[in-house]
């Protein structure tokens, strides 16, 4: 018989239930209705078990459509029941159980609440697998003697996992499912030990059930076919699976701690923790001595505690040198009592001269907590290792500990980052960045006159190429095949600040097939381009301009004076009124408009605190080490970017930034990357993807702390993969609620962009044009922020074909169609009498507002309003983030997901893009009937007054103007009464056939018999 295995390792930040600010908790597992509990850990909030749970599983086939309940409780005595101490539970699909203890991993799931009012916190950490067969399990204390015999059950597992399929002989095990489940359920308990004194429960030696009424089994004769169900995974219950949710946390932050007395960092740096750090800065030496046979030294200083060493750079031939570097060592690793500050002479030969060295006590170093100015470094003269001071020079040096919020600690080397070279020390360093200002460049192509062709007996096709920097676009051919052309066309570009690039326009004639010839080309600056604040604004004035040949332009200052030449009629400007999009609106965090004079106030302050990150995945195990994690967060213009903590699954940055909010509906995107340009590294090294986090202002209350770990999901070809969790603080504060108020009410977008709209496609297209641009400037920036950065967290791919994509907005669309369908079926409910108080209710409430009109729209505001007060006890309390389940992540064919991650042109074998083409065309053929039906009742409808069918529609028109006669001799209200009547009567009056409307509407033509 198959076996499940539930492995309860530990829980931690459980509730206090006791009373005395603590519980005793164990846990009870409920599978298949078996029942087994750990044991008792007496008034532990932080509780580790480490116990092993089996459960019998009748038939493997079935575990996808069961659930194993995992319950915590506060084991009280003399309590009879659980309703008082309850700690949280976890429901977890059985479709989700992996059939092998090697694929199983330990997975932390956050505790979920019973009711509307339990007070709920923590997680627990289990580690659940399925085994198949009688001795596949064995107890921990048997493990090593059978391990010769492992490698042929793995063997076995992973031959049944293969082999299993969804065949048609299960579709009748679903209906013997739905059967089962009408019948009385059958109840088993199991006898669970209890402890005396201060020990708990323990788990019973063995399942021995007391059963009301055997289970029924179900036998197989091809049962070692039988394996997980390769179908999409769906869970017993709402939302995605545990391990992806978002797990709420109480680190200690000043913010959370209610501003305690003494901690002073709460006025700044409120939602991280404190990190202590030692800081010795050195500033500078003077008047060192001689150490080389040549007369010269090139000197260095050296800081030394304990097995940390860090060395500033050395200076060639120089007895004053200038450093102003800073040292931080974290006070967690302080390895020693003493810091050594050394003063060496750098010797490419033989070894390194020592000049001498100053000596500081750790204990006796001062605190510094900002806004305190920055401490003093003073002189000290140098001594020998025997501590003789004699002509050794001197060294200005300043050490004092301090904190994270020290203005040394973004620029300091860090003791984390002792293997880092000089050169490669920038690129771990915390930075903020700003995108670049962007403006829409509008270039308006009239005319052009006195054309020379170089063929003057044929007609001249012509067109204009106008270009700035990598964007060029086309006009069309003028309609005019000779030198006086005219387009009347408006190209647009993105232009970004301080405008040092140049627009080149000229006139091609396109002679033949991939040839071209130049007529005329001028070039421009876009700083001389006149702005535009605003639509009501006067377009400026268009302009003449010469068109030189490239011969002239590459001559330059030789020909001064051009006697002829062509003109081209232009209207150039710089259109500051619109919102430059470099991400897509549906989670844009910046819809200001360009120019600064057009700016609203800001409305108030988002505070962003990266805490940590765990669980992560090592990025760098090929290499022999771990992962070097930074985090990147953007908002707005304003990109900032961790310090990369080197060889480490556990990180903990504690930076803090803020924002100014302008708009409440926009998004933050927080991302995790590997850093990939450490010692050794290639130029051209991509830093990887450990995951992303985008959190909309909007579903966030003001002034309220949120502190949770968030799941690091990301999409690789081979599925869905979870890199670890990220710890964030955020606070959002609203400093003006009445602009914030009426924000809800203004357009999304600068009124530019409803004066004077811009297509979608020209949208996209300047999209993805700012993007190329702010990468670029970024890029450039010390340390550099890499183009593929900048390309995951702006999504430059979202508008790229993706099945997966396709198949979430779709399941999108039905969510909301289900709404108005479950309405459908209310009323559908209501005429049949399904419920007869319900439908005399509905009578009776149709017959008052049909006495009293006028209560009609007071009674739907006032349903709305109670709607809306009911389900503020259902509001979200965590802040949104990466949904697999709603992103179709989850269950992606691995096909499909080859596909997405293909290139744009395809760089797949040619049957792979065939056989994808038979797909796309049959889901093609599906969306093609649907829209054909729509189609075919929208014509239907429009012809019934149209006489294509002359019998239908005399018929129709005579029955309008019957029920006009009827209506205007009889009132409204009767009208009403009656047709309402109608419509609710009872079943025994109503007919199984389709209504006399439905077949007179279902016989009126279409033009689907006239498509060929």
């Amino acid at each position: 018989m198959a076996k499940l295995v539930v492995q309860v390792l530990d829980a931690s930040d459980l509730m206090p239930k006791d009373g005395q600010g603590s519980a005793s908790p164990f846990v009870e597992v409920h599978f298949d209705q078996q029942r087994q509990r750990t044991q008792t850990k007496t008034r532990d909030l932080n509780p580790q078990w480490n116990e092993t749970l089996v459960f019998n599983v009748e038939d493997p086939r079935d575990l996808p459509n069961q659930t194993v309940a995992v319950a915590v409780y506060n084991d009280q005595k003399g309590s009879h029941g659980h309703h008082n101490s309850f700690l949280g539970r976890v429901k977890i699909s059985g479709a989700y159980v992996p059939f092998s203890e090697a694929e199983a991993a330990v997975q932390r799931y956050p505790l979920d609440k019973r009711g509307l009012f339990s007070h709920i916190r923590g997680d627990i950490a289990l580690r659940i697998y399925a085994v198949l067969g009688t001795s596949s399990y064995q107890p921990p204390e048997q493990q090593q003697q059978h391990v010769d015999g492992l490698d042929g059950k793995e063997s076995l597992f992973e031959e049944i996992k293969a082999n299993f399929k969804l065949d048609d002989e299960y579709k009748g095990m679903d209906e013997n499912n739905k059967k089962k489940k009408k019948e009385k359920p059958v109840r088993a308990f199991y006898s669970v030990g209890t402890g005396t004194g201060t020990g708990g429960g323990g788990p019973a030696p063995g399942p021995t059930p007391f059963t009301e009424k055997p289970p029924p089994v179900e036998t197989r004769a091809d049962f070692a076919r039988a394996g997980p169900v390769s179908r999409p995974m769906h869970m017993q219950f709402p939302g995605q699976r545990p391990e992806f949710d978002v797990i709420e946390t109480r680190p200690p932050v000043a913010a959370r701690m209610r501003y305690r007395a003494g901690d002073k960092m709460a006025s700044t740096y409120d939602l991280v923790e404190p990190m202590q750090y030692m800081y010795v800065q050195i500033v500078k030496a003077r008047d060192l001595p001689v150490m080389d046979i040549t007369g010269s030294l090139d000197p260095y200083a050296e800081v030394k505690v304990g097995n940390y060493k860090g060395v500033t750079k050395h200076l060639e031939k120089n007895q004053n040198p200038v450093w102003n570097s800073v040292f931080a060592f974290s006070r967690e690793r302080l390895q020693a009592n003493m810091i050594e500050v050394a003063v060496k002479d750098k010797d490419m030969i033989t070894k390194d001269d020592f000049v001498g060295r100053v000596l500081f006590d750790v204990m006796e170093l001062p605190v510094r907590v900002p806004p305190d100015s920055p401490l003093a470094p003073q002189w000290y003269k140098l001594e020998s290792k025997k501590a003789e001071k004699i002509n050794r020079g001197e060294i200005m040096v300043a050490a004092w500990m301090g904190t994270q919020a020290d203005e040394a600690f973004p620029e300091a080397w860090h003791s984390d980052a002792h293997n880092i070279s000089h050169q490669n020390l920038a690129n771990t360093r915390s930075k903020v960045y700003f995108s670049p200002k962007l403006y829409y460049l509008r270039v308006h192509v009239i005319e052009a006159q006195d054309l020379v062709p170089s063929d003057r007996g044929r007609q001249p096709e012509t067109y204009v190429r106008v270009q700035l920097g990598n964007q060029a676009r086309v006009t069309r051919p003028s309609k005019m095949r000779n030198v006086n052309p005219v387009w009347n066309e408006e190209l647009m570009f993105v232009a970004s600040e301080p405008f040092d690039e140049y627009i080149i326009i000229s006139v091609d004639d396109r002679v033949g097939p991939g040839k071209d010839d130049i007529l005329g080309r001028m070039i421009f600056s876009v700083r001389e381009v006149p702005q535009r604040l605003d639509s009501t604004y006067k377009l400026p004035d268009a302009r003449w301009f010469n068109l030189h040949k490239p011969s002239h332009l590459e001559e330059g200052e030789k020909k001064k004076e051009v006697k002829f030449s062509s003109k081209i009629h232009l209207r150039l400007c710089l259109d500051a009124g619109y919102h430059v999009l470099d991400e897509s609106t549906h989670f844009s965090s910046d819809l200001q408009p360009s120019s600064k004079v057009l700016r609203k106030p800001s409305i108030g302050v988002l505070e962003l605190g990266i805490l940590s990150a765990q669980n992560l995945l090592p990025m760098k195990g090929r290499d022999g080490k771990l992962t070097d994690a930074y985090c990147v967060a953007k908002y707005g213009n304003k990109w900032v970017r961790t310090r990369t903590l080197l060889d480490t699954l556990a990180p903990r940055w504690n930076e803090q930034y803020t924002w100014e909010v302008y708009d409440p509906c926009t998004v933050i995107t927080i991302g995790v990357f590997d850093n990939a340009h450490i010692n050794g590294s290639r130029e051209d090294a991509r830093d990887q993807r450990i995951g992303k986090v985008r959190i909309r202002l909007s579903t966030l209350e003001t002034d309220r702390v949120y502190t949770h770990y968030y799941p690091l999901l990301v999409l690789t070809p081979s599925g869905l993969r979870k890199h670890g969790e990220l710890q964030l603080a955020l606070r959002f504060t609203c400093v003006a609620w009445v602009n914030m108020v009426a924000q809800y009410g203004r357009p999304l977008l600068p009124k530019m962009h409803y004066a004077q709209p811009i297509s979608l496609t020209h949208m996209d297209w300047l999209r993805h044009q700012a993007m190329q641009i702010v990468a670029a400037r970024l890029s450039r920036a010390e340390p550099p922020l890499r183009r593929e950065i900048v390309e995951y967290m702006l999504d430059v791919d979202i508008h790229m074909w993706s099945l997966r994509r396709s198949k979430a907005n779709f399941h999108r669309i039905m969510s909301l169609l289900s709404g108005i369908s479950a309405i459908c079926r209310w009323l559908n409910g209501i005429c049949n009498w399904r419920n007869p108080l319900t439908t005399i209710l509905v009578h009776v409430l149709f017959l008052i507002l049909v006495c009293y009109p006028e209560l009609i729209l007071p009674t739907i505001f006032l349903y709305l309003f109670v709607i809306g007060l009911w389900n503020y006890r259902f509001r979200p309390r965590n802040p949104p983030h990466m949904d697999a389940r709603l992103s179709q992540a989850e269950n992606a064919n691995p096909d499909e997901l080859d596909e997405e991650f293909d290139t744009f042109p395809t760089s797949r074998p040619t049957d792979i893009v065939r056989m994808r083409y038979d797909r796309m065309r049959s889901v093609a053929g599906r969306v093609q009937t649907v829209i054909g039906d729509l189609a075919t009742q929208g014509e239907r409808a429009l012809a019934i007054l149209s006489w294509r069918d002359s019998r239908a529609t005399a018929i129709f028109i005579i029955f309008a103007l019957i029920w006009a006669v009827f209506l205007y001799v009889t009132p409204f209200q009767v009208v009403a009464v009656l047709s309402g009547l109608y419509l609710l009567r009872h079943p025994r009056f109503r007919s199984k056939l389709p209504s006399v409307p439905v077949n007179f509407f279902k016989r009126l033509p279409s033009k689907s018999d006239m498509l060929l």
